[in-house]
Order: C-alpha cells, then sequence, then structure tokens
C-alpha cells in the first residue's frame, strides 16, 4: 500500500506549497529573491528535522495497530475539516480562496513599510517567507508522518513513499512558480482540498478499522468503496446546502417585501 502513502502526501502537499508560493513570490517581488529563498530553504530545514525526530519516534516505540487507531481518527477529523471547507465554497457560502487577491494583499501590506534595500540580507523579508512555508509545511509534515507511518507495516518505507510524493509535489509547484513567476491561480485549490479531504477521511477510516480489528470487505480495495460513498455524501450535502441557501435568500426577499 506504498501508494496510499504517495498519493494522498503529493495532493495534500500541492495545496499547501501553493499557499506558501504565493507568500514566497511576494516577499521575493517587493523585498528581494535572496531574502525569501533564504526564509524558505530555511523553513524546508525545520521541518526535514521535525520529521526526523517525529518519525523516528512513530518507528521505534508506537505499535502499528495503535498507529492506526490514533492517527486513523486524526485523518478522518483533519479530513472532515478541508471537507467543511469545500463544500460549503462549492455550495456558495464560503467564498473560494483566491491566491490572486492574497497576493495583492500582501504585496500591499509590505509596500507600505517603506522602500528597502533590494540587494542586501532583509530580516523581515526573511522571518515573513520562513514563516509561511514554515506554517504550511508543518501541515505537510503532519501528512508524511501519518500517512507514512501507517499505510504499511514497514514504516520507515511508507514514510519514505510519502516523502517522495511530498517532494513530487514541491517540484512540480516549484517549476510552475518559477516559470510564471506568479500565484498559481489556475490550480482549481477547492477541487484539490475536496480531493484530499475525501482521501483523508476514507484513509483514516480505513486505518482506524484495521486497528481496531475490523476486517474490511475486499481488503485494500474497499478504500474505493469509502471514496466513492464519502464523495456521494458530499454531493448530497451540497446540494442541500444549495437548496438552504436558495430557500434561506427567498425568505430574506419575502422578509423585506413586508417590511416595505
Amino acid at each position: 500500500m506504498i501508494w496510499s502513502s504517495i498519493l494522498p502526501s503529493f495532493f495534500a502537499s500541492i495545496v499547501e506549497f501553493v499557499e506558501a508560493l504565493t507568500i514566497v513570490l511576494v516577499v521575493g517581488v517587493t523585498i528581494n529573491w535572496k531574502s525569501s529563498l533564504l526564509g524558505g530553504l530555511a523553513a524546508f530545514v525545520t521541518l526535514a528535522v521535525l520529521v526526523a525526530i517525529f518519525g523516528s519516534t512513530l518507528v521505534l516505540f508506537i505499535p502499528i495497530e495503535v498507529l492506526r487507531v490514533v492517527i486513523g481518527i486524526i485523518l478522518v477529523l483533519f479530513g472532515l475539516q478541508w471537507l467543511k471547507k469545500a463544500l460549503l465554497r462549492y455550495s456558495g457560502f464560503k467564498d473560494l480562496h483566491d491566491e490572486a487577491a492574497i497576493y495583492q494583499k500582501k504585496m500591499k501590506e509590505l509596500k507600505e513599510l517603506g522602500n528597502v534595500n533590494t540587494n542586501e540580507f532583509n530580516g523581515f523579508g526573511f522571518v515573513t517567507s520562513y514563516k509561511s512555508v514554515l506554517l504550511e509545511g508543518l501541515e505537510v509534515a503532519f501528512i508524511v508522518i501519518t500517512f507514512g507511518s501507517t499505510a504499511t507495516s514497514n514504516k520507515i518505507d511508507g514514510i519514505w513513499a510519502a516523502t517522495i510524493g511530498a517532494i513530487l509535489a514541491f517540484a512540480v509547484v516549484s517549476i510552475l512558480g518559477f516559470i510564471v513567476r506568479t500565484p498559481l491561480t489556475k490550480i482549481p485549490e477547492n477541487t484539490l482540498k475536496f480531493v484530499v479531504g475525501i482521501m483523508l477521511t476514507s484513509f483514516g477510516t480505513f486505518w482506524a478499522g484495521e486497528g481496531l480489528g475490523v476486517s474490511w470487505l475486499f481488503s485494500d480495495v474497499f478504500l474505493l468503496i469509502l471514496m466513492v460513498f464519502f464523495v456521494a455524501l458530499s454531493g448530497v450535502i451540497v446540494w442541500w446546502l444549495k437548496r438552504y441557501k436558495i430557500a434561506e435568500e427567498k425568505y430574506k426577499t419575502e422578509l423585506g417585501g413586508i417590511a416595505k
């Protein structure tokens, strides 16, 4: 089940790296690339150390059955958060995530700081880039450690597989960012979050069940059944939310007419 580490790690990491790239780009453009890239690099070193420490702890000291129950539950809760955001955006209750708008807002904030020397190292630019990459990267590290340590009985192979997925995502986002030098607004982030939410919830349910001794029908293939179930359930929820929103707006319109 190494593929079950690589794919979720890849898709989840793309979402987080796109958000981090937005800040790295705006710091590079408004302050200087030296400070921005050094901040991003320092954050990656920090994340690598965290993964090495906590990943090795999980590998050496915690039984796979316990990991699958605990991490399975965490993944379900984590996945439901992603699904909640995606479904609210699909149904119109929450605005779509706009990387271009975030880019412009952050650029305005940095420009208001005044003129900066674009040839010298800038501490503020470094910290801004570092903080952004670290915060988004912590979620990537969480995905790498959890998926890697529970996807297979060989935890080391699993973590390496999840790490490969994250590295591939970083490579894709970095190459695209270097080419276009603007926020990757064409990437359907809400769709990616929905896909990752489905994966997290499905894998979490599957692994928690395995840890509790559940013998899933068709073994690993049952993961696909879980994914289809959660996709169908999400479709029903979006349909209901849209109907609710229409009814709510109609009620407000009628109430406004009565008030007049």
